[in-house]
């Protein structure tokens, strides 16, 4: 898996890793949305460049086993990599393909993932992620699943 700089178009190699208790201290609103604290219960994950430990995105998620499916309670990425001027690409995606693999390997055929995203995001994760509504959350279940782990998986 690898994010690009959009200046220069080269490709770094990323990691997926826990987070660690030392690394809320890194984590300010400003940079990242959200009090990340709040979470601490949760399943939470960063986005850094291998052998780099500059946190460029977070995911936290929960497992619902009875529904097969993974819901995606918060994702980020770092202030200086969103909108037109952002410095990498490929970080949400990263993140969501990290939680798409994991629900494969939980449910298999049947697995799901789930988010519920700020309104005036929901047409971005429809046209890139490919996520359809479901009810009041956006959703990917397989073959779309797959073909997001395809994309994000294969090197360039």
């Amino acid at each position: 898996m690898n994010i690009v700089e959009l200046s220069t178009g080269k490709i770094f190699p990323i990691e997926i890793l826990p987070l660690e208790s030392a690394d809320y201290r890194l984590l300010s609103k400003k940079r990242y949305l959200f009090d990340w604290k709040e979470e601490k219960e949760q399943n939470i994950y960063k986005l850094v460049i291998k052998e780099d430990n500059d946190i460029l995105g977070l995911i936290s998620y929960e497992i619902i086993p009875k529904e097969l499916r993974i819901h995606i309670r918060l994702l980020t990425v770092s202030e200086e990599n969103k909108g037109r001027d952002k410095k990498f690409d490929k970080i949400a995606g990263n993140l969501i393909c990290y939680v798409s693999k994991i629900a494969v390997r939980e449910f298999a055929e049947m697995a799901c993932i789930s988010l519920k995203p700020k309104t005036s995001i929901y047409k971005h994760y429809m046209d890139k992620y490919k996520m359809n509504i479901t009810g009041t959350t956006l959703s990917l279940e397989v073959p779309e699943i797959l073909k997001l782990i395809k994309e994000y998986e294969s090197d360039y």
